[in-house]
């Protein structure tokens, strides 16, 4: 079944043509939803999932894929995705090809992978949640601009954004150890990829752990460099982050602040922060690496 959020990027303009390509590539679809409201994607999706659907194939941006694939934990529906928003950072961690030709050729042709999904405050997220400028973005930018501009219009809002955000205590825990400390900003990881750059090397999907990456200090100046030495691979880009890498974590924050799940902003701090170790099944190329 194929269920694609018109509402993301590229969601409307490709939606007719996604659905003759599956099925020239020989992809028999039950149904084919175009979903026009956001709220609209978890029953249509659980609906395919209790319809006894072998495989749900899931179009739209990161925020979309990560609201919708935990409803198939646990059951022997197959996870496949389409990359139609605007960073696609978990179809980035997967390897998964950006244009639809080469996404559709991976569903058709791939291989099935059981991978982690990380979980912070019951909310299940595929590639990454994080707390700072990260959710203020992500809550107020406007949606035609994000549509029209793609990760440009991203970094003109992130400019606005970045003029009224402050510095804020942070405190990580995995249990054994309790520091606070000034941070910029806080990401947490079950990907490689944050707003469609790489922010960590070599992290694998599968291993039943997360990373922590936090941006340091209150200086401001020390988040734009960081976010500008990831976006251009310095090879200084981890001098102003600390990591902690782990199964679970207590993350408190003073003050409270908003918490982003894969770009959408669904939770608060404190957070508990857990691995869900390959919870769910999903479709990668045939000749992706173990760890991707």
């Amino acid at each position: 079944m194929l269920v694609v959020n018109v509402r993301s990027r590229k969601g409307e303009r490709l939606f007719e043509q996604a659905r003759a390509m599956l099925e020239s590539a020989g992809i028999r679809l039950s149904a084919a939803h175009a979903v026009h409201e956001p709220g609209d994607l978890v029953p249509t999706v659980t609906d395919a999932v209790r319809s006894g659907a072998p495989m749900v194939i899931v179009g739209g941006g990161d925020g979309s894929l990560s609201c919708t694939i935990d409803q198939v934990l646990e059951c022997e529906c197959v996870f496949a995705l389409l990359p139609l928003g605007t960073a696609n950072s978990f179809a980035r961690t997967l390897e998964i090809p950006l244009d639809l030709e080469g996404a559709i050729r991976t569903i058709a042709n791939g291989k099935r992978r059981k991978i982690d999904l990380g979980q912070i405050n019951g909310n299940y997220f595929a590639n990454a949640a994080s707390i700072g400028i990260s959710p203020m973005i992500g809550e107020t930018v406007p949606h035609k601009l994000k549509r029209y501009l793609g990760r440009f219009g991203y970094f003109l809002w992130a400019v606005r954004c970045f003029l009224h955000f402050r510095p804020f205590r942070l405190m990580v825990s995995d249990g054994a150890d309790r520091r606070w400390k000034w941070a910029t900003e806080v990401r947490i990881f079950n990907g490689r990829f944050h707003s469609g750059v790489a922010f960590l090397e070599d992290e694998a999907i599968d291993d039943g752990a997360l990373v922590v990456q936090a941006v340091t200090g209150k200086s401001l100046v020390r988040l734009v460099w960081d976010w500008f030495a990831r976006l251009c691979r310095l090879p200084a880009r981890d001098a102003v982050t600390e990591e902690f890498r782990g199964e679970r974590f207590t993350i408190e924050t003073k003050p409270r602040l908003k918490v982003s799940v894969d770009g959408e902003v669904l939770t608060t701090t404190p957070a508990a922060v857990e691995c869900a170790h390959k919870a769910v099944e999903v479709v990668v190329a045939s000749a992706s690496r173990p760890h991707a």
